[in-house]
């Protein structure tokens, strides 16, 4: 009997350990077939990205700089004409200038991005609105030229 508990306690680890091979031999090749679909092709970035993906893609490269703060208007704008850009900060100078990297073959959709963008921003200055405390002196001036046309009005009807 004792015999033939381990007799059947050694054919039970023999093949568990041809199962674990087994398994350790799948998931090898599996890791391998997606390591070679990866090599063959590689995830293609859409966008903004950084520069070093934008060169990646084996397109030529362009850059533009822009002075404005307002990146993220240009960003909305960029990602409705479907442009893989990539921006970058140069606080070398005051004030720091951004630089907007593209693939070369996307100059023509980013001109119409840019006038796109200049027609916001244009038309956002010139919606601002006056100051309140300039409006306020006005209006005080206005007062006072009021009360003092009023004052000159009694006075000449007193003299009446």
């Amino acid at each position: 009997m004792q015999e033939e508990v381990e007799n059947k306690s050694v054919a039970l680890s023999i093949k568990t350990t041809k199962l674990t091979a087994n398994v350790l031999k799948a998931a090898l090749l599996k890791a391998l077939a997606e390591m070679e679909k990866q090599r063959k092709n590689p995830k293609v970035y859409k966008g903004k990205q950084s520069v070093k993906h934008l060169v990646r893609q084996g397109a030529g490269v362009s850059n533009i700089e822009i002075t404005d703060g307002n990146i993220k208007s240009f960003e909305k704008v960029a990602r409705k004409y479907g442009i893989d850009f990539a921006l970058k900060k140069d606080t070398s100078t005051k004030p720091p200038r951004y630089l907007v990297f593209f693939k070369s073959r996307d100059a023509d959709a980013l001109t119409a991005a840019f006038r796109e963008y200049s027609g916001r921003v244009v038309k956002d200055k010139s919606r601002e609105k006056p100051s309140i405390r300039k409006q306020l002196v006005k209006l005080q001036e206005v007062v006072k030229n009021m009360a003092k046309s009023l004052s000159r009005n009694k006075h000449q009807e007193v003299d009446r």
